[in-house]
């Protein structure tokens, strides 16, 4: 057997059928816009209403509406309605733990590139 049919068989994602693996791809997608990741990180502190997250994200209030309708739909964010006021709130915060995921496996390759670059600088330095 070889290394990627036992990594294969590890991995839950590879027994998805192709609907299944849609819905991840489209749960990703959500996630893949830097204003959404901003309104997502706004969240985090606790429930806010758009004027809210306008003022913590500085992004205009017809963007964050359009952006916070998207984390909505999506299951990402849920909103209540308070009199005129809609509160939103995150709803999935397996989103925190794949942004911290992402964030130290991307920390982790730039210190990698970083020491290579530095290992390179040092061979032409030699010269």
């Amino acid at each position: 057997m070889t290394t990627a049919q036992i990594q294969s068989q590890d991995c839950g994602v590879a027994k998805l059928s192709p609907e299944a693996l849609a819905l991840v791809s489209d749960f990703f997608k959500v996630l893949s816009e830097s204003s959404r990741l901003q309104i997502v990180c706004c969240l985090r502190s606790g429930p806010q209403n758009v004027s809210q997250v306008v003022e913590m994200t500085g992004l205009n209030q017809a963007n964050v509406s359009k952006h916070l309708k998207i984390l909505t739909q999506a299951g990402v964010v849920s909103r209540q309605q308070q009199g005129v006021c809609a509160i939103y709130q995150i709803s999935n915060g397996l989103v925190f733990e794949l942004c911290e995921r992402v964030c130290d496996a991307l920390s982790n390759q730039i210190q990698q590139q970083a020491e290579q670059l530095q290992q390179l600088n040092l061979v032409r330095s030699e010269r």
